[in-house]
């Protein structure tokens, strides 16, 4: 047996690590599946079904084992006026028309363009989600209600009067304690699943009054069943549809995405983006069939993934698996767990997300960088994923247009010939080009005028339209324009132009405009 062989086997330790991390993040994710489920206005049982099958499957045939995958509050938040205007069944066929949607991607390998996310843009990203995360498990905390307001004297007092808060921050507390010592002691089993265990047996022993998973929705329910969205196939159907399939398709692979470039940073590997495009599509297809929400990648959960130990595929099965017999046949125990331990959990989870640095360098990098670190995430937070990330995007090559714009200037200088020189530096594209212009003086040059672009790069048809326009500049002002070291597709271009611009064009390079790769 050759050596590529023997190191794809998984090893011992490694298939008990996925199966013991596989538990602890089904445990993870039956709140999370079931406060998704209520954002959407849908049945709890639709959140878990979700999370089951989409977890299953993109496991299976993803390209990122160790991702975890299942219903998402970024999907959600969009299903809502869906679900609201038409009902749970058109919800159905949306999420197997968004599947349709991800498979194309992928096959079109659409995949790689999540490249060109900048790296403050990634921070903003992570960053955000973190504190989505943070504000969900704030919202499951029990507080007094008090007209006035919780932080007004009678708000205050309120709390210090109330004991269902105290007891759930106490074993909140517990947990994180539990999660963040234990593996300083042993690492046999998940810090995590530790915590789960030994929280829910203290309230469960010593009857302490606290909310659990059971107060929130009853989990059990029969193995998901086969169901073709029952809406009129027409074209308007297709036009309610095809928006949102759009919009949460585009979501969908961005979290997706986004979380397994940051798995691949936390684990030193490389996952394959357009077969977890196809996989991601492939599983809302499936589940929009057996009446799932659809959903994405979820940053929480594969972080708990991995911080448990999970690494192979193994775990996302296993966590799958683990969530259906739950469903199936575990669900009076799943209920009796404390919402307080997965707070806790989540807490550790937004802690070890949040990107701390990003305090730490503010002050190092470029103001532009930092500006969008944090307007990404403070639109992620505000609004959802897709539009932060399209937003940062936009911005930060705003930015850099900006910044590259004022880079281009012009050695002068005069030949033995008498001619003027322009040695232009810097790259000429559409943000340069009017600082390009006035680099030119055509009346007072002399009549022989050389533009050296030996030390320039002209990177788009802007520039092209520039060159073209300053050469008809010097033609009117009755002088002779040579115009040196320019691309064959210049050259091509220009030429293009017929008798608009006549001028004689020197010595060509070979890189070609706006390909780096050919420069």
């Amino acid at each position: 047996m050759s050596s590529v062989s023997l190191a794809a086997i998984p090893s011992r330790q490694s298939i008990k690590n996925d199966l013991l991390s596989g538990l602890t993040v089904a445990l993870a994710l039956v709140p999370e599946a079931v406060a998704f489920a209520f954002v959407a206005h849908v049945d709890p049982l639709v959140g878990l079904y979700a999370a089951f099958i989409v977890g299953l499957i993109t496991a299976a045939v993803g390209g990122r084992p160790g991702m975890i995958s299942g219903a998402t509050g970024a999907l959600a938040v969009v299903m809502v006026s869906l679900v609201v205007e038409h009902g749970v069944e058109y919800l159905f066929a949306t999420v197997v028309v968004m599947g349709v949607i991800q498979i194309l991607c992928g096959v079109l390998r659409l995949g790689k363009f999540i490249r060109m996310v900048p790296h403050p843009v990634m921070l903003g990203f992570v960053n955000g989600l973190a504190i989505v995360i943070f504000l969900a498990q704030l919202g499951q905390i029990p507080v007094p209600e008090v007209e006035s307001g919780l932080l007004s004297g009678e708000g205050l007092s309120a709390l210090m009067g109330y004991s269902q808060f105290w007891i759930m921050a106490g074993l909140i507390a517990l947990t994180m304690a539990i999660i963040w010592f234990l593996p300083k002691l042993t690492k046999a089993i998940p810090a995590s699943l530790a915590a789960i265990l030994v929280v829910s047996l203290m309230v469960i022993g010593l009857s302490i009054d606290t909310k659990t998973v059971g107060d929130v929705a009853s989990v059990a329910g029969g193995f998901p069943e086969f169901h073709i969205p029952a809406v009129p196939f027409n074209w308007e159907t297709l036009m309610i549809v095809l928006p949102y399939s759009i919009i949460l398709a585009a979501i969908g692979l961005i979290e997706s995405l986004l979380t397994l470039t940051l798995i691949d940073e936390v684990t030193d590997t490389r996952g394959r983006g357009n077969k977890e495009c196809v996989g991601q599509g492939v599983a809302n297809t499936v589940t929009g069939f057996f009446g799932g929400m659809g959903g994405c990648a979820m940053i929480g959960q594969s972080m708990i993934n991995i911080n448990s130990g999970g690494r192979g595929r193994l775990s996302g099965i296993s966590a799958a698996l683990f969530l259906l017999c739950f469903i199936l046949f575990a669900s009076s125990l799943i209920e009796q767990i404390p919402l307080a331990a997965l707070i806790g959990v989540m807490f550790i989870v937004v802690i070890g997300t949040f990107e701390w640095s990003s305090f730490r360098i503010m002050g190092k990098i470029p103001r532009g960088d930092a500006f969008v670190l944090v307007l990404v995430s403070g639109v992620t937070v505000v609004t959802d994923l897709a539009i932060a990330v399209v937003v940062g995007v936009i911005v930060s090559a705003l930015v850099f247009a900006w910044e590259h714009a004022k880079h281009i200037r012009a050695e002068i200088s005069t030949d033995e010939n008498g001619s003027k020189i322009y040695d232009i530096h810097g790259p000429l594209f559409f943000g340069s080009v009017s600082n390009f212009r006035d680099l030119f003086s055509a009346r007072a040059d002399p009549q022989d005028v050389i533009v050296e672009f030996k030390n320039s790069r002209v990177c788009d048809h802007s520039a092209i339209e520039a060159i073209d326009a300053l050469a008809e500049r010097y033609q009117n002002a009755g002088r002779t324009l040579h115009l040196r070291h320019l691309s064959p597709e210049c050259r091509l271009l220009l030429k293009k132009a017929g008798k608009l611009v006549e001028v004689n064009v020197m010595e060509d390079p070979t890189y070609h405009v706006a390909d780096d790769a050919l420069g």
